[in-house]
C-alpha cells in the first residue's frame, strides 16, 4: 500500500500524510453503524475477538519462515485449492534474490517461495481454478506496474503491462523498467483482482488512474469504467474488488477506499449501490452470507447478507487514526495482542478461519481461527 494517493508508503509528503489521517479520522467518526468488539478471552494464550456467532482466534505471526528469508512490508493473502497460503510483499526494488511470494501450508509451514521479479512493487495476489489447474494472478505498482499470471510454482503464463489501448496513459506506461516511480492519474498503478464468471477478470488500476479494467483469459483488454471523483460510479483509490454473489446474482463490490465506502456494480460496470460507515476499506472476500472487508485503520469488519455489520475484529481503529506520524506500523512495541495496526487485505479459507495481512515495516499476517 502506498499512502494515499499519489506517494509511496515512506516517501510520503507531510501535505499526503496529513491528508490521511484527516480522511481516517473522519471514517472512524462515521462508522458507527454496529459496535465494536474488543478482546473478549483467551484459547490457548491468544486473544479473542468478535461477537455472537462470529468469534475468533487471534494468532498473529502465524506462518513459519525459514530464516534465509525476512518480512518486508506484507500486502495481500491468497488461498489455493489445497488449502495452501500465499503471501506477497511489496519487496525493496533493489533485493533481487529476495522472493515476494512466499507459501504455507495448514500448519503455518513453509513450502516455498518465488515471485524476485515483483520486489519493488509486489501487492495484489489472487488465486483461480482453471479446468482443475490453479494459477496465480499477480498485480504489482510502484517500480514494476505490470500485471501478471503464473502457476502456483511462480512459472510465467503471461505478464503484462499498462493497457495503451484504453486511453489515459502517459507515453512509456507500457515500458518497463520504470526507474522514476512517477504517480498520477495518467500512470498504471493497479493494485487488485476479481473474475468474472465467464473466465473474464478485472484488474483496478487503483493508485493509475482510479478505472476498473475488464480483460478476457487470456490477458487482452476489453473495455474500463470509472474516474476520479465523490459522485455514484466515481472512485478516490479503487482499491480492492471481489464478485459479490450472496444474494445468487453475480455483482462486483468496489473497495472506494479514500472515499471510505464500497460500491456495488453489475458485470458491465453499472453502479447500483453505495455504502459508507468505512474508514479505509482495502479489499473484499466472500464466504457464504458473509462479505469480509479489511479496513485499513485498525479493524476487519464482517457484514452479513443484508450487510449490515455483524463483527468488527481486532478494532482499535482510534488509537491507530490518532498516530499522525505513523509510529506504530514502524514499532511492533506498540502493537498490542489481539489488535490490527493497518488490516491490507483478507480472506477465508474452507473451514472460514480468516486470514490478514497487514501493512506494516515489517510484515504480519494473522489467522483468526474461527471458534464453535
Amino acid at each position: 500500500m502506498s499512502s494515499l494517493n499519489d506517494k509511496p508508503s515512506d516517501q510520503s509528503s507531510s501535505h499526503t500524510r496529513r491528508r490521511f489521517v484527516k480522511q481516517s479520522a473522519a471514517g472512524v467518526a462515521a462508522a458507527v453503524v454496529a459496535p465494536s468488539v474488543a478482546t473478549a478471552g483467551k484459547s490457548g494464550g491468544n486473544p479473542i475477538t468478535g461477537q455472537g456467532d462470529y468469534q475468533y482466534e487471534v494468532i498473529h505471526h502465524w506462518p513459519d519462515l525459514p530464516s534465509k528469508y525476512h518480512w518486508q512490508i506484507s500486502h495481500n493473502v491468497a488461498i489455493d485449492s489445497e488449502g495452501l497460503l500465499y503471501v506477497i510483499q511489496e519487496g525493496a526494488v533493489g533485493l533481487v534474490d529476495h522472493p515476494s511470494i512466499f507459501v504455507f501450508d495448514q500448519a503455518g509451514k513453509f513450502v516455498r517461495a518465488f515471485g524476485e521479479q515483483f520486489q519493488g512493487g509486489g501487492h495484489g495476489i489472487e488465486i483461480r481454478n482453471e479446468g482443475g489447474q490453479d494459477f496465480v494472478y499477480v498485480a504489482a505498482y510502484l517500480f514494476k506496474r505490470s500485471f501478471a499470471k503464473l502457476d502456483t510454482k511462480g512459472e510465467v503464463v503471461w505478464d503484462k503491462r499498462a493497457p495503451m489501448e484504453a486511453g489515459g496513459y502517459a507515453d512509456g506506461e507500457d515500458v518497463l523498467p520504470n526507474t522514476e516511480n512517477t504517480w498520477g492519474r495518467d500512470r498504471f498503478l493497479p493494485t487488485n483482482f476479481a473474475f468474472h464468471p465467464d473466465g473474464d477478470f478485472y484488474l483496478a488500476d487503483g493508485y493509475g488512474t482510479y478505472r476498473i479494467h475488464r480483460y478476457d483469459s487470456d490477458g487482452n483488454w476489453k473495455s474500463a469504467f470509472g474516474a476520479q471523483g465523490t459522485d455514484d460510479g466515481e472512485f478516490d483509490t479503487p482499491h480492492g474488488l471481489w464478485i459479490d454473489d450472496r444474494d445468487g446474482e453475480a455483482k462486483l463490490v468496489v473497495c472506494d477506499r479514500a472515499n471510505g465506502r464500497l460500491q456495488w456494480f453489475t458485470l458491465d460496470g453499472e453502479h447500483l449501490r453505495t455504502q459508507g460507515g468505512f474508514s479505509l476499506p482495502a479489499n473484499n472476500d466472500v464466504r457464504g452470507d458473509l462479505l469480509l472487508v479489511p479496513d485499513l485503520f485498525g479493524r476487519v469488519t464482517l457484514l452479513g447478507k443484508d450487510n449490515e455489520v455483524v463483527a468488527e475484529l481486532g478494532d482499535d481503529r482510534e488509537r491507530v487514526a490518532a498516530d499522525k506520524e505513523f509510529s506504530i506500523r514502524k514499532d511492533e512495541s506498540q502493537w498490542l495482542p489481539g489488535k490490527f495496526v493497518h488490516p491490507h487485505d483478507a480472506c477465508f479459507d474452507a473451514e472460514g478461519n480468516i486470514f490478514v495481512a497487514e501493512w506494516v515495516a515489517t510484515g504480519r499476517v494473522t489467522k483468526l481461527r474461527k471458534l464453535g
